[in-house]
């Protein structure tokens, strides 16, 4: 753990790229790594200075040792490495873009410093992904516990298989590249961060949300229905709005590139 203390940025792989005097933040999901941004990046650096970044769960990080189980059972321990990255990098009112469950780490961050970041782009975030009462996540407990199985019991297979599920399959080239970042995860790691992604409940907090939100979903994401859109939209404090990117699939920035970088153009004013 001596690294994290001396420099988060080595030890994530933060670069920061492009000479725009506005800072974007892009955090990766679960079993991913920087380089699902790497179609977009092009783009957004003739507008902003951007940060990207491995969290330290991914394959890309090359000390094992960065990421404890224990210490990131919540996604608390992720936001304070969040937090402690961008004031390393001495960020201010930045553009925080989080996908999956980097957006829910990015509504965390923000409440426990809400200066550093101007706007949340959520995309494909999800406060909760089991069903309970009134509240639809998009899954049952069995088939959460199914994922789980499967993960601990064939993590090569499994990963070759969400990867179809979850990337669009119009797009054969990014369900490969999702897959070989799962692969190439820590597989050790692998069952405990789903435990704390699926199994999470932070439905809590989005009411304590104070920065300006947008929430961006596909048209069809077997992994967070719109429901949970609309849901988080109603329950965070601050203005927010829902904005649609017309394809399939939980990686709009893999599959949709220029329709994603349309919303997020639209939001922020750019043009691309």
């Amino acid at each position: 753990m001596v690294m994290l203390k001396t420099s988060l940025q080595a030890a994530m792989n933060a670069r920061i790229i492009g000479s725009g005097s506005e800072t974007m933040v892009l955090a990766h999901g679960f079993g991913g790594d920087q380089s699902v941004w790497d179609k977009i990046l092009p783009y957004l650096t003739q507008h902003y200075q951007v940060v990207v970044f491995d969290w330290t769960f991914s394959g890309a990080v090359k000390d094992p040792n960065l990421f404890d189980p224990s210490k990131y059972s919540s996604y608390d321990a992720f936001a304070t490495d969040l937090i402690a990255l961008m004031d390393e990098l001495d960020l201010k009112s930045s553009v925080f873009v989080g996908h999956s469950m980097s957006g829910m780490i990015g509504c965390i961050a923000s409440i426990k410093r809400p200066e550093l970041f101007n706007r949340l782009m959520l995309v494909g975030a999800s406060p909760r992904y089991i069903n309970i009462d009134d509240y639809e996540g998009g899954f049952e407990d069995a088939a959460i516990d199914n994922i789980l199985s499967n993960i601990e019991s064939d993590f090569e297979n499994w990963s070759s298989s969400f990867a179809r599920l979850v990337v669009d399959n119009k797009d054969p080239l990014s369900v490969e590249h999702f897959a070989n970042c799962l692969k190439r995860m820590n597989h050790e790691f692998a069952l405990p961060l789903a435990k704390t992604v699926f199994r999470c409940d932070e439905r809590d907090i989005l009411e304590k949300v104070t920065t300006p939100c947008t929430i961006i979903q596909t048209t069809n994401d077997i992994v967070v229905p719109d429901s949970v859109a609309y849901y988080m939209q109603k329950k965070i404090k601050e203005k927010s709005t829902v904005e649609i990117v017309k394809t399939d699939g939980h990686f709009p920035q893999l599959t949709a590139h220029l329709e994603f970088l349309d919303v997020l153009g639209g939001v922020l004013g750019f043009e691309i």
